[in-house]
């Protein structure tokens, strides 16, 4: 922060008003300097000073600390990054900047934007995150034994063991706004950048303890940060920094803004009453689907509360199509709602969902088992009781139907009855990733992938309260003779 705020004022002849989160964000940097931090997410809001910190000081300071360090620099396009390139080169040639650090020279050679270096091996590599990362590497090779023997043969065992690799900082890779707002929806821009991280750019490190820092506003659930969150887990250190501060149960009206000195409270709700998605991406770090998610959190619960009566249930989505999937949630049913006990989500051919369904209901003592379908239900329906039987499960009522309603009416118009009835265990979503994903993403409008799993559950909240006579009509039950 102290680097920062000294080199602002001298470059731009004023102050660099901090704020908290400006602390904050430098406490982090901090930490990567010092080497207790190598994978680090920064998301907030734009023109909150992220750039001005993480980028261009930072990578000035990493110079100043040590000359040899290698940075390479990313961001959506190649304009801006050079643009942050050259910043960065303007202010270690300054003089008040070769005052403090005059070990840092640049080669005479140092003419373009796009890639420069220092006399010490040092530099920057600046380019657009979606394209080509070839030819340089940040950081420096980790040192092995027989170079650290080379340079000094007369160094302790100790000594040479603490120098096993990087010994003090020597770059990073820097990712800033990695995809434009207006390509946040775009499937082919996000998987273009999130595949070429994967592929190219994790690779571009020289040791794997070169940091990586990712800086952006949450644009999408899959954007870069979501990506690699989900597929590095446990990899990174996220500083999540919402514009409206709220403590737990705290509307966002009774929450605080976090720079009143950029955005008032008031201002913050108002963007937030205009464009509620865009703010709640941008200002608020939590990402959600353009078109709004079509449920609230669900809630969840460690214990089945105790009832006058219980009504073990499932029903069943049978997978139509082949990119269908099959859907069997078990649940017990009280008089104040349906807890979730079980779920098979699974695009399995039916030569295995039949006998595990049969072995889910049995399992779960179900008493009425609902069978949904449009295509081979009946079949499936008979194998599945077959499969009872041989497991001498012989209380449970099998029923089939055609579904002739539209799907995605009968989930839309049942989504607040889905949300009030159904509780989910506690950690469904590590138990059921996929149910949990295809359930909590799901958008109220637009298209999506998968339906499989909201028609389930609309199925359940649409017979809550049916089946309750231990009669089940003979008809239903003759089919399967």
């Amino acid at each position: 922060m102290n680097f920062t705020q000294y080199f602002f004022q001298k470059q731009y002849g004023r102050s660099f008003v901090v704020g908290d989160h400006h602390t904050r964000i430098a406490a982090a940097l901090d930490d990567v300097l010092m080497g207790k931090i190598t994978r680090l997410i920064i998301n907030i809001a734009p023109r909150y000073g992220k750039t001005e910190l993480a980028v261009k000081n930072f990578i000035a300071e990493g110079l100043a600390i040590n000359p040899a360090s290698k940075f390479i620099h990313l961001s959506y396009s190649d304009d801006l990054a050079l643009d942050n390139s050259e910043a960065v080169k303007d202010l270690v040639t300054s003089s008040d900047y070769q005052a403090l650090f005059p070990d840092v020279q640049l080669k005479a050679s140092a003419k373009a934007k796009n890639k420069w270096y220092t006399t010490e091996g040092g530099g920057v590599y600046a380019r657009a995150a979606g394209g080509q990362v070839t030819g340089f590497g940040a950081g420096q090779v980790d040192k092995t034994e027989a170079d650290i023997l080379q340079a000094d043969d007369e160094l302790s065992l100790d000594e040479m063991l603490a120098l096993g690799g990087e010994t003090t900082f020597a770059g990073a890779l820097i990712i800033d706004d990695p995809i434009k707002p207006d390509d946040a929806d775009s499937d082919i821009v996000r998987e273009r950048v999130n595949n070429r991280f994967d592929s190219t750019i994790i690779n571009r490190i020289n040791s794997r303890n070169t940091p990586i820092i990712i800086i952006m506003q949450r644009l999408h659930e899959n954007d870069l940060c979501g990506h690699v969150m989900k597929n590095y887990p446990g990899e990174w250190t996220v500083l999540s920094l919402p514009c409206i501060i709220v403590e737990d149960g705290q509307s966002l009206e009774e929450g605080r803004a976090l720079w009143e000195f950029k955005h008032t409270l008031d201002e913050l709700l108002k963007m937030n009453d205009v464009n509620p998605i865009n703010f709640g991406r941008q200002y608020m770090q939590n990402p959600q689907p353009k078109e709004g998610l079509m449920y609230r959190p669900f809630k969840e619960y460690v214990q089945i509360p105790p009832a006058s009566k219980v009504w073990r249930k499932a029903y069943i989505d049978t997978a139509d199509t082949g990119k269908d999937y099959l859907c069997s949630i078990t649940y017990d049913e009280t008089e104040i709602g349906c807890f979730v006990t079980d779920v098979i989500y699974t695009q399995d051919p039916m030569e295995i969902t039949e006998p595990d369904t049969a072995h889910q209901l049995a399992i779960r003592q179900t008493e009425y088992a609902k069978i949904e379908s449009n295509n081979g239900g009946r079949g499936f329906a008979r194998n599945v009781e077959a499969h009872c039987v041989t497991l001498k499960a012989f209380n449970i009522n099998i029923e089939w139907f055609h579904q002739s309603e539209n799907k995605q009416a009968r989930i839309f118009t049942n989504s607040a009855k889905v949300n009030m009835l159904i509780h989910m265990p506690a950690g469904w979503d590590k138990m059921w990733p996929k149910f949990y994903q295809h359930v909590t993403a799901y958008s109220a409008k637009g298209k999506n992938s998968h339906d499989d799993a909201p028609d389930c559950l609309t199925g359940i909240a649409e017979n809550f309260g049916i089946n309750h006579e231990t009669e089940i009509d003979p008809s239903v039950l003759g089919m399967f003779h």
